[in-house]
């Protein structure tokens, strides 16, 4: 999951859509990339956890919620800041890559920071990436720097797999829906990349509650959840994209 803003929902996304390729059965592995701003331990319930290591310095992932996952979160206490320059965030993110005993995964997806500098490229020198998910709201300014991040994959001959609308309307207890954000922004830029738009993800006030409790919105009953719906049928297309 990338986009070149932060603040856009990337890591909601991310352990949200785990946790649904989860469901489908599949072995889904989370990597919190965004070494500076972690936020995955905190939304799946585990930051009280801390990785294992084998004689190897193997890392051992944190599972929750039916998922595998690696976060700089579950190594600091949460009032730590991550104060690191490009070099050892590079090596933080290849051993989280490369030295984490995952297993046999049908999917690792990997929650990226915002920006298009060296924890981006390291992953796609250090790992072979099948395809790159754009995240945006609908708003001018975020979408500004969405296309800088498709731009970076472009370039690296990353496919993209596909433009997700996050935060794209706020449904209040009538069904009345109120585009927050603006309104078509996602769709106009998936057209632009000539790519599809996965999904369009709701603004709702019980996923947050549930990203601060740790339960991700995905692990409700779809027929309960508007929310919880979108991210099942995103994971059912994406999953049908990478396995045609």
């Amino acid at each position: 999951m990338a986009s070149g803003k932060g603040g856009v929902g990337k890591s909601t996304v991310s352990t949200n859509l785990a946790v649904a390729l989860s469901r489908t059965g599949a072995k889904v592995g989370l990597c919190d990339c965004d070494l500076y701003g972690p936020s995955v331990a905190l939304m799946l319930g585990a930051q009280d956890q801390q990785p294992m290591a084998t004689e190897n310095n193997e890392i051992i992932p944190i599972e929750a919620h039916g998922i595998k996952a690696i976060s700089m979160g579950f190594l600091l206490s949460e009032d730590s800041p991550v104060i690191v320059r490009g070099p050892l965030a590079t090596r933080y993110t290849q051993q989280f890559l490369r030295q984490c005993l995952w297993g046999e995964l049908d999917y690792l997806v990997l929650d990226l920071p915002p920006g298009t500098g060296d924890i981006q490229l390291t992953i796609v020198q250090t790992v072979s990436v099948d395809a790159a998910v754009i995240v945006t709201t609908p708003q001018e300014v975020a979408l500004i720097d969405a296309r800088k991040a498709a731009a970076m994959f472009q370039k690296v001959n990353v496919p993209i797999a596909g433009v997700i609308e996050n935060m794209a309307w706020f449904e209040c207890d009538l069904g009345t829906k109120y585009p927050i954000f603006g309104s078509g922004g996602g769709a106009k830029e998936a057209e632009r990349l000539g790519v599809p738009l996965l999904a369009r993800i709701p603004l709702d006030m019980d996923t947050r509650e549930r990203a601060d409790r740790g339960e991700p919105i995905a692990t409700v009953d779809p027929a309960e959840s508007n929310v919880s719906k979108a991210f099942a049928e995103l994971a059912a297309r994406l999953a049908g994209l990478l396995n045609p």
